[in-house]
């Protein structure tokens, strides 16, 4: 059986880049530690960094084996952690990856309620529509829109709520270009949209009765930011899709207006990713449920809004 203490050393080396840095950070002599992680090499019968007078890297196994040390690590702390649940208040770094309108509209005006209550948490949050490997890049907690939850592989899924891209207009495009009664009559419209194949854009809209009708414009504006293409619909550049938890304060003071308001894409399902490790984390933990609690709340107030 391996020391586990060699594990995190070398783990520890590879995250601070040097055994100088590591040493510092936990308080070894450098010495100490490269005679650690020599021996660690020596007992497994291969090398895991190359060492040169300018810097250390990974070799093929030292990448497969600090993988592993991480997820040792990281289980140590995951239950250190559901100990320490039961004595004190959850804290420490939790790190989240958010997309961009889900941070700007959902998740930011929610963050200071969150910090408020548990002020020895700290949260990094990376804004952005990558989809990331959560365990590769070292994430707690990725949060998602998606129509299903298939994608998701061996991560642990909690469900937070549904959103609902909606079709709406400026009632100033409505009053120039006319009223439509039937998805057909979009097309005589001017759209906006976050992309488009050759100047062309196809959605897919779902009516009564299991309805479907593909729309097909060319549209007027093209953005690839959410927020950019909302300004644009409420200056009446076109009509659009956008997600319910975008345009709810519009839709409630005129400002927006849905033309067809039966007829909307399939919905997609907010919710959270992260490794069943980490998940345990109290800090984690309560992020999560304060999301979940959060979240179903809005959506409440959405379904009941006129």
């Amino acid at each position: 059986m391996y020391d586990l203490n060699d594990m995190m050393y070398f783990a520890e080396v590879v995250n601070q880049g040097s055994f100088a840095a590591a040493g510092r950070a936990l308080g070894i002599p450098k010495s100490r530690l490269s005679r650690r992680v020599a021996r660690l090499e020596e007992e497994l019968g291969v090398r895991l960094l190359q060492r040169t007078t300018r810097k250390l890297s990974l070799t093929t196994a030292g990448e497969l084996f600090y993988r592993h040390c991480t997820a040792i690590c990281d289980e140590a702390q995951a239950a250190t952690a559901a100990v320490a649940q039961m004595q004190t208040e959850p804290r420490g770094l939790v790190r989240v990856v958010c997309p961009v309108t889900v941070a700007q509209t959902v998740v930011g005006p929610l963050l200071p309620d969150y910090m408020k209550l548990y002020p020895y948490v700290q949260i990094h949050m990376q804004v952005n529509n990558r989809v990331v490997d959560v365990v590769e890049e070292g994430v707690d907690i990725a949060l998602r829109v998606r129509p299903s939850l298939a994608d998701s592989g061996s991560l642990v899924v909690k469900r937070l709520g549904m959103s609902q891209a909606l079709l709406v207009a400026s009632p100033g495009l409505l009053h120039r270009q006319g009223h439509p009664e039937r998805p057909a009559d979009l097309t005589l419209l001017d759209s906006v949209a976050m992309s488009a194949n050759e100047g062309r854009a196809i959605w897919t809209l779902y009516g009564p009765n299991g309805a479907q009708y593909k729309l097909a414009h060319r549209p007027h504006f093209i953005a690839d930011d959410m927020l950019t293409l909302k300004f644009a619909i409420l200056g009446g550049v076109g009509l659009g899709l956008l997600p319910d938890y975008m345009c709810v304060e519009e839709l409630a003071d005129g400002r927006l207006i849905e033309p067809l308001r039966e007829w909307s894409t399939a919905p997609g399902i907010v919710h959270a990713v992260f490794s069943s490790r980490r998940g345990m984390v109290p800090a984690v933990r309560s992020f999560l449920d304060f999301l979940g609690e959060r979240l179903l709340t809005a959506a409440d107030g959405r379904q009941a809004a006129p």
